[in-house]
């Protein structure tokens, strides 16, 4: 499924409660996108549990026969012992390839497969990038808040044969605490929050007292309240990007998928692509973070476009 010009695209695992059968049709769509690489498991909160493993591996195993490449992530925070077994299963799965999120993940795997580094394992400096791939990382994923320099920067000490993947498309995942947001602003416990972050698909959108969206919670997790583009960066792709994610969001996920598959496959330009992403972006775009500026920001905007 990867094109002439070898960059592939990946869905990221699905960042927000949502019931079961939510999932199971949306995993259904994806079946049928020109996405290359599938990410599932639950990242965020343990808690959450419309997915069990088996389930997890049986829509796996679809995704599989339908040509997709597939990797198990595993959750970005962990602070219970029965949070480690859940990692450790999905760890001893012995078939998928795992994304580490967390180093207790990588401590698991470690000289025994060879796994993903997720954006959440704070891969700052090439040293650091090193030493995982000497433990066994194939693929990295860039933490959001790096810009494209210090990526030109690890790309001049790249060891052979790893990839390197770059978050281009949803709300940029920006903290993780072990206090529950969703469950506080409804006045609950987190450990009686009544699974209140399934009334939210998209998370929880936070303003500021002149009305801007700011912020977005969802659960244990803060998000940006903008959608995080790279779509424009493809007009020149810089070199190391091989894989460009797309996080899942409630609605229209196929057609985001689309519109990057039509950008690098050169069947749409970056420009008309853009535009026709926008309503899909309600609060606006935002990639400062990659152009070395306040993460909130957009190039486009700055250059009028």
């Amino acid at each position: 499924m990867t094109t002439s010009t070898g960059l592939r695209l990946s869905l990221g695992p699905i960042q927000y409660h949502w019931p079961k059968e939510k999932m199971l049709d949306f995993y259904r769509v994806i079946e049928a996108t020109p996405v290359d690489i599938v990410y599932l498991g639950e990242t965020v909160c343990s808690k959450r549990r419309s997915f069990r493993h088996r389930d997890w591996i049986e829509v796996a195993e679809r995704l599989q026969a339908a040509g997709k490449e597939v990797v198990l992530s595993t959750l970005a925070l962990l602070e219970a012992n029965s949070e480690l077994g859940y990692v450790r299963r999905l760890c001893e799965n012995g078939t998928f390839t795992v994304e580490a999120n967390d180093m207790s993940a990588v401590q698991l795997l470690a000289g025994k497969t060879h796994f993903v580094g997720g954006a959440s394992l704070n891969i700052y400096n090439p040293r650091t990038l090193r030493k995982l791939v000497s433990l066994g990382l194939t693929r990295w994923v860039m933490p959001v808040e790096l810009s494209q320099g210090v990526f030109a920067g690890f790309q001049e000490e790249m060891p052979a044969g790893i990839e390197s993947e770059l978050f281009a498309w949803g709300r940029l995942p920006l903290a993780y605490s072990a206090r529950c947001y969703t469950a506080r602003a409804h006045k609950l416990p987190k450990d009686a929050c009544e699974f209140c972050c399934i009334d939210y698909p998209d998370g929880l959108m936070l303003s500021t007292r002149e009305d801007e969206r700011f912020l977005v919670f969802n659960g244990i997790q803060t998000q940006s309240a903008k959608t995080h583009s790279l779509a424009r960066e493809l007009r020149d792709p810089v070199p190391g990007m091989d894989i460009l994610r797309i996080s899942p969001q409630p609605e229209n996920t196929e057609r985001v998928i689309a519109l990057f598959d039509q950008i690098r496959a050169g069947a749409l330009s970056v420009d008309d692509a853009s535009q026709e992403l926008e309503p899909f972006a309600a609060a606006g775009f935002c990639d400062g973070y990659w152009h070395s500026d306040a993460g909130m920001r957009s190039s486009s905007d700055a250059a009028g476009l």
